[in-house]
């Protein structure tokens, strides 16, 4: 009985040496240790970062190089010129600048809501059934060429906006302190207004996109909790998912205003590209910055025209640079005043 019992128990551990044998994961062939491939992994991580760097610092040195004549000539009072003659020689950036920054600002006044109404929409009202149909038509306007956008703003938004906005407002404000200087000028249908609208079309889908994404990762508990005590959608999104995510929706924001801030040829086809800054009126042609190199940097001769472009160029660098720089402040001082609330 004994001797029987031995041979089943020696038989099932036999059994259980092959079964896990089998079952065993192959072997690596340790051509490479371990070590070795953990630090060559930190290296080329860092090397990645220090080629970035690189590249961030030769653009920017480029850019001061080749506008060094126009600093030379005029330094920091370039910004607060209004000339640019390219006959008379007198370059100035602040038209350039005021159009950059007013289209942006419209861009993002108009995108920021409708992005957040269209992932709202998407994330916590629309039915299954039309959010993927619905969240994808959205992400293809993101893949129409931007000179495409600039010409339907010239030829067909351009003269429907002059007609059916600009002509009634006129009318309505007519004689009105400040208002009517806001709306004068020919109705013509280009102008910063044109521009700052067709730039927030083209960035309310990369907004749109991030807002949802980000809505989307936010905790279901912390969401039916809230509808648990009886908060409302608006509640539940106002005070549990904007919280959550106020990263990511900061960043999306900010991803759209560096698209904004560096657009072209939309802007381009309906900025009227105008250095004039004697009317503050929205409806009248102004310039840009990425408008000014698009337009005249191919024309431009060796000298102090090429020289204020490119330092128009180094402008714009800056004001990005600027930009994301003021939104990371904004974001700790909000994680910190959180902190200060819990």
């Amino acid at each position: 009985m004994s001797s029987t019992t031995s041979s089943a128990g020696a038989a099932a551990s036999a059994k259980t040496k092959g079964a896990t044998a089998g079952t065993r994961p192959p072997s690596r062939s340790a051509w490479i240790s371990a070590s070795f491939a953990d630090r060559l992994f930190a290296w080329t991580a860092k090397i990645a970062a220090l080629v970035t760097l690189g590249l961030l610092l030769a653009i920017m040195g480029s850019l001061f190089s080749g506008a060094w004549p126009a600093i030379r000539e005029y330094g920091l009072g370039f910004f607060l010129r209004t000339e640019w003659d390219p006959v008379q020689n007198q370059y100035g950036g602040l038209v350039m600048i005021y159009g950059t920054l007013m289209t942006s600002l419209i861009a993002l006044v108009i995108a920021v809501p409708v992005s957040f109404g269209i992932a709202l929409f998407l994330t916590e009202l629309a039915p299954g059934w039309l959010r993927r149909p619905l969240g994808t038509a959205i992400e293809l306007l993101a893949a129409v060429p931007s000179i495409v956008y600039g010409m339907w703003g010239l030829m067909v938004f351009g003269p429907v906006l002059a007609t059916y906005v600009q002509v009634p407002l006129q009318e309505l404000f007519d004689g009105v302190p400040y208002l009517g200087a806001l709306v004068s000028g020919p109705p013509v249908g280009i102008g910063i207004l044109s521009a700052g609208i067709i730039l927030a079309i083209m960035i309310i889908p990369f907004i749109a996109s991030v807002m949802r994404d980000v809505f989307e990762v936010t905790p279901a508990l912390l969401k039916e909790s809230a509808y648990g005590l009886g908060a409302t959608t608006w509640e539940v999104v106002w005070k549990v998912v904007l919280p959550y995510t106020k990263a990511g929706v900061l960043g999306g924001i900010m991803l759209g205003l560096g698209r904004a801030l560096g657009e072209t040829m939309a802007v381009t086809f309906v900025i009227g590209n105008m250095n004039q800054l004697n009317s503050l009126s929205l409806f009248d042609a102004a310039n840009s910055i990425t408008s000014a190199l698009a337009n005249e940097f191919a024309e431009a001769g060796e000298g102090l025209h090429q020289a204020s472009l490119i330092y128009l160029g180094l402008a714009l660098f800056f004001i990005t640079f600027v930009v994301l720089a003021l939104s990371k402040v904004l974001l700790s001082r909000l994680q910190k005043h959180e902190g200060a609330r819990v």
